[in-house]
């Protein structure tokens, strides 16, 4: 029986292709086109995988925008997504984007790792590793029979707005910033009304986390999150980003490397900058 609980390869992942409880989720997603992840998984996708779409599965959007840019979705809702695409609690589910996990396969195996599901693994590489082997896709409609489900999200397991303001006053590293450095310094900002980062956050961009693609080795990733957040325990870590997606990647990464228990900011800085009351930092 297959336990993979952070990541798994293309290669082991193809082995066990039509093992009972095995349950594949497509997440791939496009900020620039919500639509595009489902027409890509209609037209081809790994056998027998369901798709679940950040914007609509994965996100809850009739939350206030205090909740930012992608709410978390109401843990009923989940329940309903998760029956739907024949999960359980017993199933091992495998979940996959286009490439390398961000956009938004890190994000579902966050949300069931919230509801204490233990055997949840991010395909290493995605789509693009896949099909760089040359491993089987299908275009054909999955029968996948139903589910269920009726778990509940740890709140503890979540960072709110009052969480980091309560913080600001620590020495950094104490909260790290996925999003890529030109965001984090506010040079430029595409998708929120003001630019900047939270201050005393560290930047760590998720992208730092791979190499051609792929999720780094343990060690080299337990090197570096321990060069930013010290001795402090991960349990003492709050990871944010735009809108509470991509810094599902670094928790990822930390669990790879073994620092597992860090938090995710749910609201980010889209979140953050909702009230306009609280600090901004600029600059590096």
């Amino acid at each position: 029986m297959t336990h993979w609980t952070t990541i798994v390869a293309p290669e082991h992942l193809a082995a066990a292709l039509g093992q009972p409880g095995l349950a594949l989720v497509d997440c791939r997603h496009a900020l620039a086109d919500a639509d595009a992840g489902e027409r890509e998984w209609r037209a081809s996708h790994l056998p027998g995988a369901g798709h679940a779409r950040l914007d609509r599965d994965l996100s809850d959007h009739r939350k206030p925008p205090s909740q930012g840019r992608h709410p978390l979705p109401d843990a009923g809702d989940f329940n309903r997504t998760l029956a739907r695409l024949g999960i359980t609690p017993a199933s091992q589910v495998v979940a996959y984007d286009a490439g390398d996990g961000s956009m938004a396969a890190a994000r579902l195996w966050w949300l069931l790792r919230l509801m204490g599901h233990a055997r949840v693994a991010v395909l290493d590489g995605g789509v693009a590793a896949w099909r760089g082997l040359g491993l089987a896709m299908e275009s054909t409609a999955p029968r996948i029979g139903p589910g269920h489900y009726a778990g509940r999200f740890d709140a503890s397991a979540i960072a709110a707005a009052d969480d980091v303001a309560a913080r600001l006053g620590e020495a950094p590293g104490w909260l790290l910033d996925a999003r890529a450095p030109e965001r984090f310094r506010g040079d430029v900002e595409p998708l929120d009304p003001v630019a900047g980062h939270i201050p005393g956050a560290l930047n760590r961009p998720f992208a730092a986390n791979l190499d051609s693609g792929r999720l780094r080795s343990p060690g080299e990733l337990r090197a570096a999150f321990q060069a930013l957040i010290g001795e402090r325990a991960p349990a003492d870590v709050v990871l944010s980003c735009g809108s509470g997606v991509t810094a599902c990647h670094n928790l990822l990464a930390m669990a790879h490397a073994g620092l597992d228990g860090a938090r995710v900011y749910a609201g980010s800085w889209s979140g953050w900058v909702s009230d306009a009351s609280r600090p901004v930092a600029r600059g590096g």
